[in-house]
């Protein structure tokens, strides 16, 4: 009986990240298309480059979220860490000493995924995105 009860619980919890995975990917659509509305109905859109970043830079960061939720891994998870932070440095100019700890952030995650991930990880992460990748030697 416990063995069904926590089988139904991880299918239910895999159910819901799906369900946030789409309602979130509809939000993102949605925000694409007013960006794309704004570009061309808003007199001086471009002038303020700073809101033109943020918006998109978020909008990739809500993608990198819901690939994160739909394939589960080590390295999807630590992609998106590195991509939230890149936008953080982009975005943010708020001093020197901030964006030097930010980079560090981004080399030690870089690191991270290069000696902590498996290797079988990150050739399954490659093959979803890549289908034709042979694993060299």
């Amino acid at each position: 009986m416990r063995r069904k009860l926590t089988k139904f619980f991880n299918i239910a919890v895999h159910v819901l990240e799906y369900l946030i995975a789409l309602m979130t990917l509809a939000v993102l659509v949605g925000l694409i298309a007013y960006e794309i509305y704004r570009m061309f109905t808003s007199d001086g859109y471009f002038d303020s480059s700073a809101t033109y970043l943020h918006n998109i830079l978020t909008i990739v960061v809500g993608l990198e979220f819901v690939r994160m939720l739909i394939n589960l891994t080590p390295a999807n998870t630590l992609e998106v860490l590195i991509v939230a932070i890149a936008r953080q440095v982009i975005v943010d100019h708020s001093s020197p000493v901030n964006n030097v700890v930010c980079v560090i952030c981004i080399a030690g995650l870089f690191a991270i995924r290069k000696f902590l991930v498996s290797k079988k990880d990150l050739v399954r992460e490659l093959s979803v995105d890549e289908p034709h990748y042979d694993e060299e030697a």
